[in-house]
C-alpha cells in the first residue's frame, strides 16, 4: 500500500517564496477588478451624480462641503483635504469614528511594517528554513536517516541523526526575536488603540458638550410600576429627586391598532397611485429632489391648498375623458371569500383611503393603556446625564434610566413590547444564530478543503492531477476561488443578521446598527477565521475537533500549525479586499446593477422619487471586515508571510479611508446616529485579536521547543484581560456619557461665540465645531411621540410638471423648492420635475 504522505507533498505555504505564484495570479485578478471598478466610477461620476453625489445633492449637512471637479482624477485633492471638522459637522460622530478607525490602522500597522521590513524579515529569511525539531518529520533530513533500522539501534539513534547533521540543527534563537517582538507589538497596539481613544473622547466631549438637542436632554425610563404610569407622577416622582426639572414626559402606550392602520393606508396609497399611473400612463420624466418631496412634520394649510377634509378624495375633476378604460380591480367577498367581481381600481381605492382616514382620526382621540417605558425631557443637559448615571429606584429591574435614542431613530412598536416577549425575541434570535453558525461549518470547512491539494486529491484525484500539471489553474483553485468566495459570504451574510437584528425588538435603530456590527463580526471572525483557519482542510477537521476536545491544549498548537499554512491564502485574501472588491464599493455596484430593474418596476411619481434616494450607509456591513483584516494583520505580523499581510492590509486601510469617506461625505445617507458608541465596540475586538496573536505566537513558539520563551509570552494573555476590563472602568463610560464638566452653557461664560463657531476657554485641540451640528439639525422641531398619531395624513402624488424658472443662490432656491414644491388640486398633489435625470 502506498503512503499518502509521498503521494501527497506538502509544501510549507507559510514561506512566501512557495506562494509566489499564488499572489501573481491573485495580484494580476485583483488589479483587473480594481482598475475596471475605478476607470468606471471616475468615468460615470460626473454624469450619474444623482446617485455618485445624492447626499450632496440632498443633504442640507452636506451643503457646506467642497464641490468636487468633474474631471477623471480632480476630485481625489479635494477629497484629501476634507478635514476631521468637516467630516464633524457634514456627517456627525459615527462617521468620524468610522474613519478614524481606518487613520489608527493605516498608522500602526504602517510602523508595524516598517519594524517588520527593517528587523524582521532578515531574521525570518535566515532562520526560516530550517528545520524544524517539532515537525517530526524534517524535508531536509534524508528519509532513511528515519528508518526502523536507523531509528531503533543505538548508533542512529535520533540525537545522533542531529548530531551528524548539526549543520542542519535548527537555532531557536529566532524564537527569542519572535518573543520580544510580541511584547514590542503588543506594547504598540495598546499604545495606539489608548491614544486613537483619548483622541476620540475629547472630540466627542466637546462636540456633544457644545450642542442643545432634545436628545441630549432626554432619558428613557423603563419598568415603571402601575402606580406611576401618568405624565404627571413621573413628573413628581423624578424632581423630588432633586437632579432638575422635567419638561415633558412622553408615556409609550399600546398603539399597535393604530401603527396596523397607518400601514395599511401606506399600502393602500400606494395601490391607488399606481391605478392613477397606469389610466394616466407611466410617468415620462422621473427626476424627483430632495428638496421636493413633502415634510411628513409639516402641517399643510388647508386655505392654500384649497383641500377641505369634506371634499371628494381626487377633487371634481377625478373622472377623465380618456380613450383608455379605467384600470379595475378583483374584489373578493361572500362565504370563505369564494365570490369575486371587477371594480373600478381608483373609486375602490379612494373609498379604501376615505374610511381608513376616517377611523384614523376616531382612533387618533382615543385613550390606550400604558406601558412600563416612557421619555422624559429634562429642562437641561446636566441633569439628564446625572439621572442615567445614578441608580433611581432600589427595587431590581424598576425605574431603570437610559439615554434615549434620537425621535427619528425610535422603533415605536418595539416601546410597547412587555420586557418578556423582547427577552424571548433575544434569545429566540441568538438560538437560531447558534444553529446558523453551525451550518456555516459545511461550506467554510468545504472551502478548506480548497486550500490543500491533498484534500482534492481524495475527493477527485483527476482534478488533483489537472491542478498539479497547470500552475496557474492550481492558483485559482487552490487560492483565487476559496478568497472569492469567502468574500462574497462575507458581503451577503450580513443582510441575514440585519433582518435578525431587526425582529429583536431593539428600541432604536441605532441599537440595531450596533448589533449588526457585533452580529457580524462573529460570523466573520469564527467562522471565516477561527473554524476555516483550525480545520486547515476537510479531511483534517474532524480529527483536529477530536483532539481538541480531548485535550484543549491542543487547541492553540493546531491554531498555530493552521495559521502558519495559511498565511499565503490571508495575504492573497486582504489583497482581493484591499484591491480588488473595494473600489467596487466605490462604484455602488449594487445599486448600479438592480437600478435598470428598479426603473422598470417604478411606475409611480412616488416611485421615482424614492429610486433616486440615497443609498443608506450601514457601518455593520463594513466595519466587521476591516476588524477582521486588522485582526489578520496582528496575527501574521511576525511570521514569515508577514511583511506581505501588513503591506496589503495597510493598502487596504488606506483605500478604504478614502473610499468611505468619499460615500459617508459625498454619496451615501446614514440616518441612524449613535453618537460614536461603536469605538468602544471596535477596541473590545481588537483586544480580543491581540489574545489570539499572542496565543498563536506562544504555541508557535512552543513548536519550535523554546519552552522558556513560550512561558514568557504567556503573561501578556492575562494582562490583555485584565486591559479589557481596565478599559471598561475608565474609558468606556466618557464614549457613552456627557461628563458634566464638558457640558458648556452660553450663559456661563465658558462659552464664546466666535465667527459661527463655538470656542471654548479648554483647548479643543484639531477639534472646531460649527454653530450647528448635524444633529441639532436633525431634531430641529422633533418630539418624542409616535408620528402615527401627530403625521398629516399623506396625499396620493398623481402628476408632476416642469419646473419655473428660479433665481438667487443654491441655498435659496433649494428652500423656495421647498416650500412650493407641490400644489392640491383637491385631494392630489401635483409633483413638479426638475427634467434633470441623470441615472
Amino acid at each position: 500500500m502506498s503512503d499518502p504522505d509521498k503521494e501527497c507533498p506538502k509544501p510549507d505555504l507559510s514561506d512566501p517564496a512557495n506562494g509566489q505564484k499564488q499572489i501573481y495570479v491573485q495580484a494580476v485578478l485583483s488589479l483587473a477588478l480594481g482598475a475596471t471598478a475605478f476607470i468606471c466610477f471616475c468615468l460615470l461620476r460626473p454624469r450619474w451624480k444623482s446617485l455618485y453625489a445624492a447626499r450632496k445633492r440632498q443633504s442640507d449637512a452636506a451643503m457646506s462641503l467642497p464641490e468636487l471637479p468633474d474631471t477623471f482624477l480632480g476630485w481625489i485633492p479635494v477629497l484629501y483635504r476634507v478635514t476631521d471638522e468637516e467630516v464633524l459637522a457634514s456627517a456627525g460622530l459615527d462617521a468620524y469614528v468610522f474613519l478614524s478607525f481606518f487613520k489608527m490602522a493605516i498608522k500602526l500597522l504602517g510602523t508595524m511594517f516598517l519594524i517588520t521590513c527593517i528587523v524582521l524579515v532578515p531574521i525570518n529569511k535566515h532562520f526560516d528554513h530550517l528545520p524544524t525539531i517539532g515537525d517530526g518529520a524534517d524535508p531536509n533530513i534524508p528519509p532513511e536517516f528515519f528508518s526502523q533500522r536507523h531509528l531503533g539501534g543505538d548508533e542512529w539513534s535520533f540525537h545522533n541523526i542531529y548530531k551528524d547533521f548539526g549543520d542542519r540543527l535548527p537555532d531557536n534563537s529566532y524564537s527569542w526575536a519572535y518573543l520580544v517582538f510580541t511584547y514590542v507589538f503588543s506594547g504598540l497596539i495598546i499604545y495606539f488603540m489608548r491614544r486613537e481613544t483619548l483622541k476620540i473622547i475629547q472630540v466627542r466631549q466637546e462636540y456633544l458638550g457644545t450642542q442643545f438637542t432634545i436628545t441630549d436632554r432626554t432619558i428613557r425610563l423603563s419598568g415603571i410600576p402601575e402606580e406611576l404610569r401618568s405624565e404627571d407622577k413621573i413628573k413628581q416622582f423624578l424632581e423630588k429627586l432633586e437632579i432638575g426639572k422635567v419638561e415633558n414626559v412622553s408615556i409609550c402606550r399600546n398603539w399597535e391598532n393604530l401603527d396596523d392602520m397607518m400601514e395599511k393606508r401606506a399600502l393602500v396609497l400606494r395601490r391607488l397611485e399606481e391605478a392613477w399611473a397606469t389610466h394616466l400612463g407611466r410617468v415620462k420624466s422621473t427626476a424627483v429632489t430632495a428638496a421636493q418631496l413633502p415634510d411628513p412634520n409639516s402641517e399643510v394649510d388647508d386655505e392654500t391648498s384649497g383641500y377641505q377634509e369634506s371634499d371628494n378624495l381626487l377633487g371634481d375633476n377625478h373622472v377623465t375623458a380618456y380613450e383608455e378604460p379605467r384600470p379595475s380591480t378583483r374584489l373578493w367577498y361572500g362565504f370563505f371569500g369564494l365570490q369575486s367581481r371587477q371594480v373600478d381600481a381608483i373609486d375602490h381605492y379612494e373609498e379604501q383611503l376615505r374610511k381608513l382616514d376616517d377611523r384614523i382620526q376616531e382612533a387618533r382621540k382615543k385613550e390606550y393603556p400604558a406601558t412600563p417605558f416612557a421619555f422624559v425631557t429634562m429642562d437641561s443637559i446636566p441633569a439628564s446625564q446625572m439621572a442615567v448615571q445614578a441608580l433611581l429606584d432600589p427595587s431590581p429591574g424598576q425605574l431603570l434610566a437610559k439615554l434615549a435614542p434620537a425621535p427619528s431613530d425610535i422603533v415605536w412598536r418595539n416601546t410597547y413590547l412587555t420586557r418578556s416577549d423582547r427577552m424571548i425575541r433575544a434569545w429566540v434570535i441568538t438560538i437560531f444564530i447558534l444553529f446558523l453558525t453551525i451550518f456555516w461549518f459545511i461550506p467554510v470547512v468545504t472551502l478548506g478543503g480548497l486550500v490543500d491539494l491533498c484534500s482534492i486529491r481524495q475527493v477527485w484525484p483527476a482534478l488533483a492531477n489537472l491542478l498539479e500539471s497547470h500552475e496557474i489553474l492550481k492558483a485559482l483553485v487552490q487560492t483565487g476561488l476559496p478568497t472569492l468566495i469567502i468574500s462574497l459570504l462575507n458581503i451577503a451574510v450580513p443582510f441575514l443578521y440585519d433582518y435578525l437584528a431587526n425582529q429583536q425588538g431593539m428600541i432604536s435603530q441605532g441599537d440595531v446598527e450596533l448589533s449588526v456590527i457585533s452580529k457580524n463580526f462573529f460570523f466573520t471572525f469564527f467562522n471565516l477565521f477561527l473554524i476555516f483557519t483550525v480545520s486547515g482542510t476537510a479531511s483534517k477537521f474532524w480529527p483536529l475537533l477530536q483532539d481538541s476536545l480531548k485535550d484543549t491544549t491542543k487547541i492553540a498548537y493546531n491554531l498555530a500549525t493552521s495559521v502558519k499554512g495559511l498565511a499565503i491564502f490571508y495575504t492573497n485574501f486582504i489583497l482581493l479586499q484591499s484591491f480588488g472588491l473595494l473600489p467596487f464599493r466605490l462604484l455602488q455596484f449594487g445599486s448600479v446593477f438592480l437600478y435598470p430593474f428598479s426603473r422598470m418596476a417604478s411606475k409611480t411619481p412616488r416611485d421615482y422619487a424614492e429610486l433616486i434616494q440615497p443609498p443608506v450607509f450601514k457601518y455593520g456591513f463594513y466595519l466587521p471586515s476591516a476588524i477582521l483584516i486588522f485582526i489578520l494583520c496582528m496575527v501574521y505580523s511576525i511570521l514569515p508571510a508577514g511583511y506581505l499581510v501588513l503591506f496589503f492590509g495597510v493598502s487596504y486601510f488606506i483605500f478604504g479611508y478614502y473610499i468611505y469617506k468619499y460615500q459617508l461625505l459625498y454619496a451615501m445617507e446614514h440616518p441612524r446616529h449613535s453618537t460614536g458608541r461603536a469605538w468602544p465596540m471596535i477596541c473590545y475586538r481588537i483586544l480580543l485579536g491581540l489574545g489570539v496573536f499572542q496565543i498563536v505566537m506562544a504555541a508557535l513558539i512552543a513548536l519550535q521547543k523554546s519552552f522558556t520563551a513560550a512561558i514568557l509570552v504567556i503573561p501578556l494573555i492575562p494582562s490583555t484581560v485584565s486591559y479589557s476590563y481596565y478599559y471598561a472602568r475608565t474609558y468606556e463610560p466618557l464614549t457613552k456619557f456627557i461628563a458634566l464638566r464638558s457640558i458648556r452653557r452660553e450663559s456661563s461664560g465658558d462659552t464664546d461665540i466666535i465667527d459661527g463657531s463655538f470656542g471654548t476657554g479648554r483647548s479643543l485641540g484639531h477639534f472646531r465645531r460649527w454653530s450647528t451640528t448635524i444633529d441639532e439639525s436633525r431634531e430641529k422641531g422633533a418630539n418624542f411621540i409616535n408620528p402615527n398619531l401627530i403625521t398629516p395624513l399623506e396625499k396620493p402624488w398623481i402628476h408632476q410638471r416642469p419646473v419655473p424658472e428660479s433665481h438667487g443662490t443654491s441655498t435659496q432656491i433649494r428652500r423656495e423648492e421647498s416650500e412650493q414644491s407641490s400644489v392640491s388640486l383637491g385631494d392630489t398633489h401635483v409633483w413638479r420635475d426638475n427634467g434633470n435625470s441623470n441615472v
